[in-house]
């Protein structure tokens, strides 16, 4: 069978159905499958670089990729265990599961061997995924107050890092923010989110951005100060500005917003940072769960502590409250 490194399906319209339905019926039932199937568009765009790989590692090696064979996968997740950490190996055999599934073809993952394998390589391996650091809060303050927010570039910069921070944004929400989606009131900011990674379905989801008292940590004014920049017709939140400090009406993208983390944090720091600061200053603040959940918008209190980096093992810690 001919090797496929996008996710495209066979129609799902079961063999033996009734005959006689309109063929724009059939269509949108084939459309409304694959949509079904294939999922996020981020999450198909990640999948098919992982098909890629395994593609390329196949016509290397001399395999088959579709439909794989258990040994085959074995192979393949064994010569991954040199180089990658569990959570990769996990997403690429995600990706050719996926594959599989659009195509209606079994795929090998629960074989017996196979599951064998992959147990030797989680306790080899170990699971711990790599976190993406929290900033300490006097660090954003200090970071705030010294950002020169003359220029279209640096005021861009402000409210997007701002509002990522107390809004614990994902990047991709960031992006995907139009100037319609915000709501300025006495009290504050709502922002309207119209999908997001928890949120494929469109439901009705809104975060609250309140003022501070200090003017140059506002996200609120910061905002209203860089909306006052942007084209009048613009529609996206945040644009990219050229050299010579020239306002766009261009979308900025994903990657910019990881890239403008590292250069004003450092690069040991991400865009998931600004999610993670969020979670864990809220934490020490004494702000429980689902007052965190309101705004990151977990849907479980697991999660919450997942993303919750307080890492001195001396600070917050119930042994210091036994009353010894």
């Amino acid at each position: 069978m001919e090797t496929k490194n996008t996710f495209q399906i066979i129609p799902i319209a079961p063999q033996n159905q009734a005959i006689g339905f309109p063929n724009d019926l059939t269509e949108k039932v084939k459309e409304y499958g694959r949509l079904g199937l294939e999922g996020a568009v981020n999450t198909q765009r990640a999948y098919q670089a992982d098909l890629r790989d395994f593609n390329g590692w196949c016509e290397t090696n001399g395999q088959i990729p579709f439909p794989v064979s258990p040994e085959t996968l074995a192979a393949y997740v064994s010569h991954l265990a040199d180089a990658c950490k569990w959570a990769t190996i996990n997403r690429r055999l995600a990706a050719i599961s996926k594959l599989h599934q659009l195509n209606d073809v079994e795929t090998p993952t629960q074989n017996r061997i196979f599951r064998v394998v992959m147990e030797g390589i989680k306790r080899t391996k170990g699971i711990r995924q790599k976190q993406a650091p929290a900033f300490k809060i006097n660090e954003l303050k200090n970071i705030f107050r010294e950002l020169d927010a003359e220029s279209n570039g640096k005021l861009r910069d402000k409210a997007l890092l701002l509002l990522g921070f107390t809004g614990a944004f994902r990047r991709s929400e960031l992006v995907a923010l139009n100037v319609d989606d915000l709501t300025f009131t006495e009290e504050g900011l709502i922002v309207s989110l119209s999908k997001s990674k928890t949120n494929q379905y469109g439901d009705y989801e809104e975060k609250a951005i309140f003022y501070s008292p200090e003017a140059v940590l506002c996200p609120i004014r910061t905002l209203q100060a860089w909306i006052g920049r942007l084209e009048k017709d613009c529609s996206p939140l945040f644009v990219r500005v050229r050299k010579g400090d020239r306002m766009t009406t261009n979308r900025l993208t994903d990657t910019t917003v990881n890239d403008l983390v590292k250069s004003y944090f450092g690069i040991n720091y991400s865009a998931h940072s600004l999610r993670a600061s969020f979670i864990t200053i809220a934490k020490i603040n004494g702000a429980d769960d689902s007052e965190i959940m309101r705004q990151s918008k977990h849907k479980t209190s697991t999660m919450i502590q997942r993303y919750t980096r307080i890492e001195d093992i001396k600070k917050h810690n119930a042994a210091m409250k036994l009353g010894l």
